[in-house]
C-alpha cells in the first residue's frame, strides 16, 4: 500500500499532511506527485473529487519549500472560478502550514490595491483567475519571470469559459524553461493542441473513465413537463433520503426563481450564480457546506470549484446542453468512493440531448418513476397561426403551472429542527 511518504513527500510537507488527518494518497495522487517531483511536465486527467488538487499542490509545496526564495512568485496556478482558485489557495495553506510559504489568490469582484500590496510584500505561490491575473499584468503589479512551476486547472472548462487567449498571453509571460502541469476533466482538441504549445513531453495521467459520472454514483432520468419540474423537485426532495443537493438550472434567472419557490416550499435553499456579488457566492457556499442551507441552486459556471463533502444528490433541473457538462455536474456528488445520486429532469426538447449524453458515456440511463407521480407528459400544444394570435396578451400574465399549492413539503432537516 502506497504512503504519501513512499511518494517522495518529506519533511514539513509531509507533517503538513498528517496535520490535516490525511493517511493514504488517492490514485491521482499516487500516479501524479512522483512525476511532478522529478520535474517533469505532466497532463493529468481526472474526475473532480479524485484529490487532483492535492496531487499538484504537494509537489509544489516540497520544490518550494525546498528552494531559493525570492519576491517574485515561483508558482502560478491559474483556475477558471473565484471558487476554485480559493480552494486551491485553502490547500496551500493548509498542507504549507509548516513550510512557511505564503501564498495569494487573485481574482475579480473584490479590492485589487489590497491584492498589489500583498504582491509588493513577495509571495511565493500566486493562485489567479485569468482575467484579474491580466489586469495584475497590465498594471505591472505582478512580474511572472520567476514563475518555475506553472499549473492550469480545469484547464477544459477554461476554454468553455473564453480564456483561450488569455491563458496563451499568461504562458508568455512566464521563463519558457519552467515545469508546467496542466489538469483537466475532459481532454477536448482545444486543450490538446494546448498541451503541445506549452509543454514539453508531458507524461499524460488519467485516473478513472473521463467519460462517465464515478461508479459510485447511480444515474437516473425524469421524464416531466417544463410546468411540473417543481412538483417533481419538491417530491423528490420530500421522498428520496437528501442530505446536501445541489441543483442546476440553465438560467441565472431560473435558479434565482426555484431557490424562491423552494424557500416558499419550506426548503432552506439559497442560490449561486454569476450575478452574485463575491461575498454573496461566498456566503452561500460557506452556508451550504457548514448545513444552513439543504440546497444550493447553481448555474454551469458558478458551479465550477464548489469542494463539499457529502453531496448525496445533483438534480439537473435543467438537463445540460451537452455531455461534458453532465459529466461536471454529476461530478459534484460519488466523490471519495461515497455513494451518491444523480438525476436528470427530461422534457420533450430534451430527449435528443440525453441520447447525446448515454452515446458519450456508453450507457442506457435508468429511467425513474416515482409513486403517487404522474410523469406522463402532454401532447405538444398546436401552435397558432398568425391570424389567430390574440392581438395583445399585455396584461396577461401566462400560467406555467408552477403556482399551483402543495401540500406544504418540509425538508427532513427542518423537520427535525422544530
Amino acid at each position: 500500500m502506497q504512503t504519501f511518504k513512499s511518494l517522495g513527500l518529506t519533511g514539513e510537507t509531509l507533517k503538513g499532511i498528517l496535520d490535516a488527518g490525511y493517511e493514504s494518497p488517492t490514485p491521482i495522487q499516487v500516479k501524479a506527485i512522483p512525476v511532478a517531483l522529478q520535474g517533469k511536465d505532466l497532463i493529468g486527467c481526472a474526475q473532480t473529487g479524485t484529490g487532483k488538487t492535492a496531487a499538484f499542490v504537494l509537489p509544489t509545496i516540497q520544490q518550494l519549500a525546498a528552494g531559493k526564495r525570492s519576491r517574485n512568485p515561483r508558482s502560478l496556478v491559474v483556475a477558471p472560478t473565484r471558487e476554485l482558485a480559493l480552494q486551491v489557495e485553502t490547500a496551500l495553506k493548509k498542507y504549507g502550514k509548516f513550510t512557511g510559504l505564503k501564498s495569494l489568490a487573485v481574482f475579480g469582484g473584490v479590492s485589487i490595491h489590497k491584492q498589489q500590496q500583498v504582491l509588493r510584500r513577495g509571495v511565493d505561490v500566486v493562485v489567479a483567475t485569468p482575467g484579474r491575473l491580466l489586469d495584475l499584468m497590465n498594471r505591472r503589479s505582478i512580474d511572472l519571470s520567476e514563475v518555475q512551476i506553472l499549473i492550469l486547472d480545469e484547464a477544459d472548462r477554461m476554454f468553455d469559459m473564453g480564456f483561450i487567449n488569455d491563458i496563451k498571453e499568461i504562458v508568455r509571460a512566464t521563463p519558457k524553461k519552467r515545469q508546467t502541469l496542466l489538469f483537466s476533466a475532459t481532454m477536448p482538441k482545444a486543450v490538446q493542441a494546448l498541451t503541445r504549445s506549452i509543454q514539453y513531453k508531458p507524461v499524460f495521467i488519467e485516473v478513472g473513465n473521463r467519460t462517465n459520472p464515478a461508479d459510485s454514483v447511480t444515474q437516473r432520468v425524469c421524464r416531466v413537463d417544463q410546468s411540473a419540474k417543481m412538483e417533481l423537485l419538491c417530491h423528490i426532495l420530500s421522498t428520496e433520503d437528501t442530505d446536501n443537493v445541489i441543483v442546476f438550472s440553465r438560467t441565472k434567472h431560473r435558479a434565482d426563481k426555484i431557490t424562491r419557490q423552494l424557500d416558499r416550499m419550506g426548503f432552506a435553499a439559497t442560490a449561486m450564480h454569476s450575478n452574485k456579488t463575491q461575498h454573496q457566492r461566498q456566503r452561500a457556499l460557506e452556508g451550504f457546506r457548514r448545513g444552513k442551507f439543504d440546497v444550493l441552486v447553481a448555474t454551469d459556471i458558478a458551479a465550477r470549484g464548489i469542494d463539499v463533502d457529502g453531496i448525496s444528490h445533483v438534480i439537473n433541473y435543467d438537463a445540460p446542453g451537452n455531455p461534458e457538462d453532465y459529466i461536471h455536474r454529476i461530478g459534484r456528488t460519488g466523490r471519495a468512493n461515497e455513494v451518491g445520486s444523480g438525476i436528470t429532469f427530461v422534457t420533450r426538447d430534451d430527449e435528443r440531448g440525453l441520447l447525446e449524453i448515454e452515446q458519450h458515456t456508453g450507457a442506457e440511463i435508468e429511467v425513474l418513476e416515482y409513486d403517487g407521480f404522474n410523469h406522463t407528459m402532454r401532447p405538444e400544444r398546436p401552435r397558432p397561426t398568425r391570424s389567430s394570435r390574440p392581438k395583445s396578451s399585455r396584461g396577461k400574465r401566462p400560467s406555467n403551472g408552477s403556482n399551483r399549492k402543495s401540500g406544504g413539503y418540509k425538508s427532513r432537516r427542518n423537520a427535525r429542527r422544530k
